[in-house]
């Protein structure tokens, strides 16, 4: 079997959906799974990329910026027929958001092949931004046409599908494959990273609106006794380290960047808990909330209305959830596991527990390859001559 999975970004760019993305090629590669994978190099990048990586065949077309989050990639659409012919895959896995995606409808050798949709999230046309509200009336009605054209669509969570409006003409041919991601190695424990004594909160994400990390910072001017390290980068981080010294927060929260994996099991290992803020549906899953999981570590997020955020974490018991956008009532759960740290071993227990059953990269793969061979099964199916 032969798979050109078509994505957006691919390690080392940073993301959640890019990581698992890569995890589970790998791992379809182990199963004897032919895989390749053309999505674009980052941003600001003039030249098409080739390499092999754990056995996986990558092609990063050149990016020459983004526009309202889409990558500009002219050679896109010939990279991907160029694919098409040489790789020659049996099917199609698109994960998409991914305006570059779209050119499989244009093409009639992807047309000629069964191809699945990933649906990794809606286009938020709730959010604050007007220019993305504007550009998906664009957007939508290729959107539609590439999920008519779909054999499959995944999605993951089914909390996540009911809420699609997108999806909703959909449903029939739709499947919830949650995400899952490999075990890893437990990084050393090392309090000397944190900015001060006490709760050690961490906080993992693009710097970006819909995280709601100045929920975050506002919530914890309100619990002493507890420290913050935000890793990532994005649009958002000089409003947040201007937020943080407004607070008089400078000596409690330290702004990381991005770090390295083995920096991160190490702040991972270290912290008391994971906290994700975010405000929107933009928020479709959440991989950090399973890396928190796999670590032992209970988790703070928000109830995101039709996220599936609320399937991975469960209320109560593996962490707590909060109303987005809300920075008393995420400074008192904040205030409750700072000062219950049997609470906080219960909930980590309960959450690698949670993690080992439903969300481990092989419970994702076996999922993933059950789904290919019955689309292939039905592809083959409806190319047979009638007798």
């Amino acid at each position: 079997m032969r798979v050109l999975h078509i994505g957006k970004f691919y390690p080392p760019y940073p993301g959640g959906i890019e990581r698992a993305t890569a995890e589970l090629c790998a791992a379809l590669g182990a199963r004897g799974v032919r895989t390749a994978v053309l999505a674009h190099a980052p941003p600001g990048t003039r030249h098409a990329r080739r390499e092999t990586r754990e056995g996986v065949e990558i092609v990063l077309a050149a990016c020459h910026g983004q526009l309202v989050y889409a990558p500009l990639s002219p050679g896109f659409p010939r990279l991907l027929a160029r694919m098409l012919r040489e790789f020659d895959p049996d099917l199609l896995h698109l994960h998409v958001p991914n305006i570059s995606a779209l050119s499989a409808l244009l093409l009639p050798s992807a047309r000629r092949r069964p191809w699945i949709v990933h649906w990794h999230a809606d286009i938020p046309v709730d959010a604050h931004r007007r220019t993305l509200r504007v550009a998906y009336r664009a957007y939508r009605p290729w959107e539609q046409a590439l999920l008519a054209r779909a054999d499959a669509i995944i999605a993951t969570s089914q909390p996540y599908l009911d809420s699609s409006a997108a999806l909703a003409p959909w449903r029939d041919k739709v499947r919830v494959v949650p995400l899952g991601i490999a075990d890893a190695h437990t990084g050393k424990r090392d309090s000397a990273s944190w900015p001060m004594s006490g709760l050690r909160i961490l906080a993992v994400g693009r710097l970006s609106h819909y995280k709601g990390f100045d929920v975050l910072l506002r919530a914890l001017a309100q619990v002493p006794e507890a420290s913050l390290i935000l890793v990532g980068d994005g649009e958002c981080a000089n409003d947040l380290r201007s937020l943080a010294l407004e607070l008089q927060l400078t000596e409690r929260v330290k702004f990381a960047g991005f770090v390295t994996d083995e920096i991160l099991a190490t702040l991972y290992s270290s912290a008391d808990l994971l906290c994700l803020p975010s405000l929107e549906r933009s928020e479709a899953f959440g991989v950090v909330l399973l890396e928190a999981m796999r670590a032992g570590l209970p988790v703070i997020a928000s109830g995101v209305r039709g996220s599936g955020i609320g399937y991975v974490v469960r209320d109560g018991a593996t962490g707590l959830l909060v109303p987005p956008g809300n920075v008393d009532l995420l400074a008192q759960a904040l205030h409750a596991l700072r000062d219950d740290p049997a609470r906080r071993q219960r909930m980590g227990s309960a959450g690698r527990q949670r993690w080992r059953e439903e969300f481990t990269l092989n419970r994702a793969t076996e999922r993933m390859l059950a789904l290919y061979r019955d689309v292939l099964q039905a592809a083959r199916g409806k190319a047979a001559p009638i007798a």
